[in-house]
């Protein structure tokens, strides 16, 4: 049996990849302190015999028996990590720092899902692995985005002290069925308050870019990463297509039929003005690329949201 822990395993990418895991197969150890996971998002597994729970804060060390360790925990929201950052950036250094010891007393693979946030406002477009970043230190997002700069420092550390067997990938903006209602990122916020009939908020002027991935191809892309040898990362997983944000709001109110106006807010601080990856790396070594076209994404993801929030299918 193939004993995988995932921590954040109640969140919305880690729901969705304990559901695949156990569909291959694997015994799955669901490691989450519901502080933005939910326990709806895992209710279907508590019948299946290889699934287990464990409420517990990974803050503090876990002793478990386990071969691979995909280590997703920590708010990957600006409103949810910016709530309590100084828990934020223990989850990404004390986590962390578990997670690898766990992973080095167990001899087991462990997967750091960092995050596309490590380039900050970056400097070159696309941002490959070899840009090193361009991050605000001492600002209201650095608990996240240089939380998750350290958790990659230590992977390499641990990689290159102890042998650690270790994979690293740089998430791009992912969305998808799954995500909370008040999940605050901008494709969900869009679908809600199209749905609503409420205006949709663009911070900005609407120009800047992100690039949207759906959540089974982000999925793939880390059993893929998780599955490969003799390559550590990091790695970019996201979609390389480059969307602005008025552009995914005209799309949201389209395909909702919604007459919700556009309102119009200042931009955040350190907000980066454009984000696309490049995912050449990817594709070479993991044979990765993203295969669900966003207007088909997002209607999947506003059926969902129409359930959610009461409208029927």
């Amino acid at each position: 049996m193939n004993h995988i822990l995932v921590s954040g395993g109640a969140g919305f990418l880690g729901h969705h990849l304990c559901g695949v895991l156990l569909k291959n197969g694997s015994d799955v150890i669901c490691v989450d302190n519901f502080i933005s996971g939910r326990k709806d998002n895992i209710r279907d597994f508590f019948c299946h015999p290889y699934f287990e729970l464990i409420r517990h804060d990974i803050i503090s060390p876990l002793f478990v028996e386990v071969k691979r360790i995909y280590h997703l925990a920590c708010p990957a929201s600006p409103i949810h990590y910016q709530v309590n950052a100084i828990k934020t950036i223990k989850t990404n250094v004390l986590g962390t720092i578990h997670m690898l010891g766990l992973a080095k007393r167990t001899n087991a693979r462990i997967l750091l899902a960092s995050t596309s946030e490590i380039y900050g406002t970056p400097e070159v477009h696309p941002q490959s692995e070899s840009y090193l970043g361009n991050v605000n230190p001492i600002g209201l997002r650095s608990c996240y985005d240089e939380g998750k700069r350290v958790a990659e420092t230590l992977m390499m550390d641990y990689h290159r002290q102890n042998n650690t067997d270790i994979r690293i990938v740089r998430i791009f903006n992912t969305y998808g069925p799954g995500m909370a209602v008040e999940d605050g990122r901008v494709v969900s916020n869009f679908i809600v308050q199209a749905l609503k009939g409420h205006p949709l908020t663009i911070y900005g002027d609407g120009t800047q870019t992100r690039s949207f991935c759906f959540v089974s191809d982000m999925i793939r892309g880390l059993i893929a990463m998780m599955d490969t040898e003799d390559f550590i990362g990091p790695v970019n997983l996201g979609n390389p297509e480059e969307c602005s944000i008025l552009e995914l709001a005209e799309t949201v109110i389209r395909m909702t039929g919604s007459r919700s106006k556009l309102i119009f807010h200042p931009l955040p601080e350190d907000d980066p003005i454009r984000r696309c990856p490049d995912i050449s790396l990817a594709r070479e070594k993991l044979n990765w690329a993203p295969s669900i076209p966003l207007e088909e994404g997002l209607k999947r993801t506003i059926d969902y949201f129409r359930k959610q929030i009461g409208l029927g299918g």
